[in-house]
């Protein structure tokens, strides 16, 4: 798996935090590396070489396409970082399916993305994490506090990353690793445009959050002041589309 490394004679010095971006290649996540370039070595993990190319041009961004589903690799690769301060989980993906139009090829894939993949990874990383008293950031949804008509899987697997971030939490807290959940409500994302295409809805995208606000809760959580952690933050349209 190739790197693009902003390294090099001449490479401006990296910034002395590093934090690890998942679904660095999507809409949140591009936002998110972007957000954090320049005041960290953000390390982007996506699977889109044109985007990965793009985002190596920002500031102390280093690239690595790779799956999220390749859980030995990432293993092998996360085992090479000098230090880690902060992983943040952007990478999901969504499918709006009732139980009755759910097989288990869709409730695998969706739990493996959503669910089994961070839970690995931050496993890989938490030794590294531990010594840095570093934050993790899941990237939630308000499917993970509240049904969802019509997108089962989704919301099952939103409600069990939710579980799992606040299990991690309590458990970490004595290795003074911060856990929060950022959960943005309808966001302006290809991923949210197919979805409402595919059910027939009408696109509204003046009334959705835009994926830049997101990256900024998300950097806000990271650079909270390190006697607290922000735990839970819901990011909500200005209006509810069922307004």
């Amino acid at each position: 798996m190739p790197d693009t490394r902003p390294d090099g004679p001449g490479a401006p010095e990296r910034p002395g935090r590093t934090v690890l971006v998942t679904g660095a290649t999507g809409g949140m996540g591009r936002e998110i590396v972007a957000a954090l370039a320049g005041g960290w070595h953000v390390v982007a993990l996506g699977r889109r070489e044109d985007v990965l190319a793009d985002l190596a041009r920002l500031p102390g961004v280093e690239t690595w396409r790779a799956d999220l589903t390749d859980l030995d690799a990432l293993a092998g690769r996360v085992a090479g970082l000098e230090r880690l301060d902060a992983l943040v989980h952007s990478a999901a993906v969504v499918t709006e399916l009732r139980v009755d139009e759910a097989d288990r090829a869709a409730w695998e894939h969706h739990l493996l993305v959503d669910v089994v993949a961070p839970a690995e990874l931050t496993r890989f990383c938490l030794p590294a994490l531990r010594r840095a008293s570093g934050t993790v950031v899941f990237v939630g949804s308000g499917a993970g506090t509240r049904p969802v008509p019509g997108s089962a899987v989704y919301t099952a697997a939103k409600h069990a990353l939710r579980g799992l971030a606040d299990v991690l939490r309590i458990d970490e807290a004595p290795h003074g690793v911060r856990v929060s959940t950022v959960a943005p409500g309808p966001t302006d994302t290809a991923m949210l445009v197919a979805t409402t295409q595919a059910a027939g809805r009408p696109y509204e995208p003046e009334r959705l959050i835009r994926p830049s606000s997101v990256a900024a809760a998300v950097r806000l959580v990271l650079e909270a002041s390190p006697d607290v952690q922000l735990t839970d933050v819901a990011v909500r349209p200005r209006r509810e589309l069922t307004a």
